[in-house]
């Protein structure tokens, strides 16, 4: 929503990836990918790995030189989301404070 990443290219970039039974584009009625703004929600009525879909993402992010700034975190058992790395600038100052 930021626009650091667009969803309809990442949504693209899944299409084209995703293997089902081997075969990248495959979707059938077994698996359905739709977006909302900005979700994407994978449905699949045959046995689909979270992980997979992790290391796809984690792919993507490194193709758009996102991965710095992005990284992929479990917010449920069935479900990824996209989060900023904490970055604390006020800790490492308070630190070189104390050494002065």
């Amino acid at each position: 929503e930021d626009g650091i990443m667009n969803c309809a290219d990442f949504e693209k970039y899944l299409q084209e990836r995703i293997k089902v039974g081997g075969k990248t584009s495959n979707f059938g009625n077994d698996v359905q990918l739709k977006r909302d703004k900005t979700k994407i929600n994978l449905t699949s009525n045959v046995p689909f790995s979270k992980r997979y879909l992790k290391y796809l993402t984690k792919k993507y992010l490194k193709k758009n030189n996102l991965r710095d700034w992005l990284r992929v975190v479990a917010s449920a058992k069935d479900s990824y989301e996209l989060r900023y790395f904490q970055i604390n600038n006020d800790e490492s100052d308070n630190e070189d404070e104390d050494n002065a």
